[in-house]
């Protein structure tokens, strides 16, 4: 089943029970989902959850704490459908894998680990964290 499918039958099953604010995340998800219809749905998902996660924090700055923990539901429910996160020691041991394979030794060489653990992780490790990790790497390498 697509994730489009999943989250139409999920929709189905929000709006029976009535959970509103569930109903509006759907609603809003799979209207992303059907404007990217050619596009990866697992890139429409990240895009969608990282953009919650930037509104809870401008909301929290602002002192909204009401918006931001509207923007945080919202995002968990976008963080349902998306596969499970990398831990830090998987995380790792694709970085030392990577830094192993290119030769790296120091940060100039950091574009190139990095296309290589990007290509592992699959979305499933966030960019900043794996630039972090290589950072790292390089730094005790």
């Amino acid at each position: 089943m697509s994730i489009i499918e999943t989250v139409k039958s999920d929709l189905v099953v929000a709006m029976k029970a009535g959970e509103r604010e569930r109903v509006g995340a759907l609603r809003l998800l799979l209207s992303e989902l059907q404007k990217a219809a050619n596009d990866d749905e697992l890139a429409v998902l990240r895009r969608e959850r990282k953009r919650r996660a930037e509104a809870e924090r401008a909301f929290r700055d602002g002192g909204r704490a009401e918006l931001a923990d509207g923007e945080a539901a919202e995002a968990q429910i976008i963080a349902a459908y998306l596969p499970a996160e990398l831990d830090d020691a998987e995380l790792q041991g694709i970085v030392a894998r990577a830094v192993a394979q290119t030769g790296a030794t120091s940060a100039k060489d950091l574009g190139s680990v990095m296309g290589i653990v990007m290509a592992e992780v699959a979305g499933r490790a966030d960019g900043k964290r794996v630039s972090d990790q290589v950072r790292a790497a390089l730094a005790s390498a």
